[in-house]
């Protein structure tokens, strides 16, 4: 699936299944609680958290593909084209960072 499929099918399960799109706000609210569920995953799976009896059925996939369901929610709300969104990141990235992470001894 590409993304402006993925936008598409997201935008026809909203108006069909979803009714409707709830409003900005909200998914960015819902948005930064799917984040924090995922951060809570990698806290405990990579970091130095331990898991809760609560947290043992986790999926990080899951979690990840709920916070790009909001995060696509919002791009059709406000119009954007996550696809040449993206296109156009990088290229932005790739002028800035041409250098940057190459003379970055940290990374060596």
């Amino acid at each position: 699936m590409t993304i402006n499929e993925a936008q598409e099918t997201v935008d026809q399960w909203i108006k069909t299944t979803g009714i409707r799109y709830f409003n900005e706000l909200t998914n960015t609210a819902i948005l930064m609680e799917e984040v924090g569920e995922v951060a809570r995953i990698m806290a405990r799976k990579y970091g130095e958290q331990s898991f809760k009896k609560s947290d043992e059925e986790v999926n990080l996939a899951d979690e990840m593909a709920d916070v790009l369901f909001v995060l696509i929610c919002l791009a059709n709300q406000t119009g954007i084209d996550l696809n040449q969104a993206l296109v156009k990141n990088l290229e932005k990235k790739s002028i800035r960072d041409a250098d940057r992470h190459k003379n970055n001894e940290k990374l060596k």
